[in-house]
């Protein structure tokens, strides 16, 4: 089976590529290798899956050194000319798209960024899906598309039509599209909401990097909302986990559905939302407690106003997760910040 896996130098790309080759599957990895945090960790991470710098040209494949079934080609989901003969040269069975501008508060700068990847890009995703009879479309969203929902915890069957951010408007458009395309095409498609990823290899620009980058410098954190937010933080094995059985059974139409009392999470289409989160939010101050107990060493807290497009607590219901595919992440912050941690010592500060 050829899976097609998109944003591979990401940090979540990076993880399942790694766990799909493990397991045997022949990958194509897509990343357009942009600059909105450092690209060395992007190559380190490429590198990592035996990826050299050296080898990587634009719209051209490389093989892994360390895996022959792994191939990775430097491409934007918005060249629609390319990406569309990809598709058409490779004949994938299945796609992961997990290539997007992330970022809530970058979007307030770069809205444009936004549009030109994650729904230009995603629609060419689709129309290379729709013309080459790709088995099962699997595409990241995320929770950020609850916006100023107060329901707990956040529910797939819940409304999520008030986004506070363009980033959550993007990611929410996908689904919308996702849908147009299951129900005219018959495309089977599975969207998948995460909450709050961490762990060894993640993002800078997100909290737990953030954070201990900091504390480890003796350097101040700025704690938003002065620490009165929650977060469901989860595991980045725990999302593997989860993507990696979710891959592996494309959906089909619910016969249940009705226009009448439509459920947002199905469709009469081939088409399925599901939250992947740790259903255990943790709150803030909590959460850099755990970095300072792993550390040893004390934050030096700056309390902050909440800032545009943050929402104050997120909470995953993972109950259809456990229904359909009999798991629900489970690893604890203490244990994943623990890891997180010992990664980041071994390259930041020893490698």
């Amino acid at each position: 089976m050829k899976i097609l896996v998109t944003g591979s130098a990401g940090f979540i790309g990076f993880h399942f590529v790694n766990r799909l080759v493990a397991e045997g599957y022949d990958i194509a990895g897509l990343d357009n290798i942009n600059d909105y945090y450092d690209v060395n960790l992007k190559y380190a991470r490429l590198a990592e899956a035996g990826i050299q710098k050296e080898g990587i040209f634009y719209n051209k494949f490389v093989r892994s050194t360390k895996n022959p079934k792994y191939r990775f080609i430097k491409l934007n989901l918005e060249d629609e000319e390319n990406i569309l003969k990809l598709f058409k040269a490779e004949k994938f069975d299945k796609v992961c798209n997990l290539a997007a501008q992330a970022g809530v508060r970058y979007s307030l700068k770069n809205p444009k960024a936004y549009v030109n990847s994650n729904m230009v890009g995603f629609l060419n995703v689709l129309e290379g899906c729709r013309h080459h009879q790709v088995k099962h479309l699997v595409y990241a969203i995320s929770s950020s598309v609850y916006g100023l929902n107060e329901q707990m915890p956040f529910s797939v069957k819940d409304n999520v039509d008030h986004p506070v951010s363009l980033y959550a408007a993007s990611k929410k458009s996908n689904e919308l599209m996702a849908h147009a395309y299951s129900h005219l095409y018959a495309l089977p498609a599975t969207g998948l909401r995460f909450f709050t990823v961490y762990g060894p290899w993640g993002r800078p620009d997100m909290a737990l990097f953030i954070f201990t980058k900091a504390i480890l410098n003796g350097q101040p954190i700025e704690v938003y909302n002065n620490g009165n937010m929650q977060r469901d933080f989860t595991y980045i094995d725990d999302i593997v986990e989860g993507m990696y059985r979710i891959i592996q059974k494309e959906p089909h139409g619910n016969e249940e559905w009705s226009g009448l009392a439509p459920d947002p999470s199905s469709s009469a289409a081939p088409y399925k939302l599901y939250n992947i989160g740790n259903n255990n939010p943790v709150k803030l101050l909590d959460f850099i407690h755990a970095i300072e107990k792993t550390t040893g060493k004390k934050a030096i807290k700056k309390m902050m106003p909440i800032q545009s497009g943050d929402v104050v607590k997120t909470w995953a219901d993972v109950s259809d997760l456990n229904d359909d595919f009999a798991f629900a992440p489970g690893t604890s912050v203490e244990e994943g910040i623990s890891k997180f941690i010992r990664w980041y010592l071994n390259f930041y500060i020893n490698g």
